[in-house]
């Protein structure tokens, strides 16, 4: 089966017009993406959208050989024009089936939100699954899938959910070639755009690529461990938990407890859990080392700093005496034994941690032996990390990758 994309963004396009924010601005030549549209084997057309032809002929294709064309969303403003000699536009009620002239086979399915998805079998075997933007599946598993497709087409950076949902079915596997599409001005383009999609086992393409589905590619890059550090606001707890919105299942490892009596600690707990998936399983522990060593599913550590107040207070390293006297000595074995779990961990982790270091010099000694503590744990872990981040205003910057 073979795939062009004709476009790749939302339905008003990428820049939108008229919109003056800072990705609007750069989305221009290459980055510039039409409204999502998808020629299949140059007979069936999903999604009409304004320039479809001319699209079409940049990508060296015509669509003079179109024999069905599908619709699925709702479209909004004015009605798009049939260019001459395509067929009439329509949507396939949910669960019915058509059969295509060229040989392709077509399952509506049932979405979560306005619209419908579409299962194409070629006529070599080959499947695709195409989602709407905004649109999942609806129920458990939502799709047919026997075994996981060869491509799959939707709004991962919208809906990460809805891909996390279908890798926890078998609809998505190892193998899937995950395209995000359906782009908005949500995710500034290039690097960063390519960063987000890497991590929940996406990629994006440009405007006008075709895709061949068994062809050889390389598969994205989801680095095993990740550390993500930041200062106090600055949004690396949101953007470690996106990192992990594409799987299935995530244990939650909250090493900062409970505080009876403390409504403000209480508050922020309350945000933290209300933003993550519901599928996702949270452990109050800093006991890290044998949930490092047991296989199961990714961790998100939140966060490391918590967990060296815990290890300061076991070894009574907040006194200078006892810090003198062994506390010095039960720290540097604690945090070692945890920066060798991180080395030897087989699964994925994401692990978030302040960063101190370049704040005002704390006043006592026990403070400054703290900030000292922390820089060095932070260092060794990040050590043993693939990949490295520093968030600054909400502000992901990549240090190690």
């Amino acid at each position: 089966m073979e795939l062009t994309l004709l476009g790749t963004g939302t339905p008003e396009g990428l820049p939108r017009p008229g919109c003056p924010c800072a990705v609007c601005a750069l989305s221009v030549g290459p980055r510039a993406r039409a409204a999502t549209s998808v020629l299949v084997d140059g007979a069936l057309l999903l999604d009409l959208t304004p320039g479809a032809v001319l699209a079409g002929a940049r990508a060296g294709h015509s669509l003079t050989g179109v024999r069905q064309v599908l619709l699925t969303h709702p479209h909004d403003g004015p009605a798009v024009e049939l260019p001459p000699g395509l067929p009439a536009a329509g949507r396939v009620p949910d669960g019915r089936e058509l059969a295509v002239i060229s040989g392709h086979r077509v399952l509506a399915v049932a979405m979560d939100a306005p619209g419908t998805g579409y299962e194409v079998t070629g006529p070599d075997g080959a499947r695709l699954l195409y989602l709407p933007p905004g649109g999942a599946p609806a129920g458990t598993n939502g799709t047919s899938a026997q075994r996981p497709y060869d491509v799959v087409l939707a709004d991962v950076l919208g809906r990460p959910e809805a891909l996390a949902r279908l890798r926890a079915s078998g609809a998505v596997g190892p193998a899937t070639d995950v395209i995000a599409v359906h782009l908005d001005h949500d995710t500034p383009p290039g690097a960063e755009l390519e960063r987000r999609c890497a991590a929940l086992g996406a990629r994006t393409v440009a405007d006008g690529t075709t895709v061949s589905t068994g062809e050889y590619r390389a598969l994205p890059r989801v680095p095993r461990r990740t550390l993500v550090l930041g200062g106090a606001r600055s949004g690396k707890s949101y953007e470690a938990e996106r990192r992990l919105t594409g799987f299935p299942e995530v244990v939650y490892v909250a090493t900062g407890g409970t505080r009876e009596g403390d409504a403000e600690w209480a508050a922020r707990v309350g945000l933290h859990r209300e933003r993550r998936p519901s599928s996702w399983r949270t452990v109050e522990t800093c006991e890290l080392v044998p949930l490092l060593a047991e296989d199961g599913p990714p961790l998100l550590i939140d966060c490391l700093a918590l967990w060296l107040t815990d290890a300061m207070d076991r070894a009574l390293a907040w006194d200078d005496a006892a810090w003198a006297g062994g506390g010095r000595k039960e720290l540097e074995e604690r945090t070692a034994e945890l920066v060798a779990a991180v080395r030897a961990t087989r699964r994925p982790v994401v692990l978030v941690s302040n960063e101190v270091g370049s704040g005002v010099v704390p006043a006592t000694a026990s403070g400054r032996r703290f900030r000292d503590e922390l820089g060095r744990l932070n260092a060794g872990v990040a050590g043993e990390c693939e990949h490295v981040l520093l968030v600054v205003a909400g502000q992901p910057v990549v240090l190690k990758q």
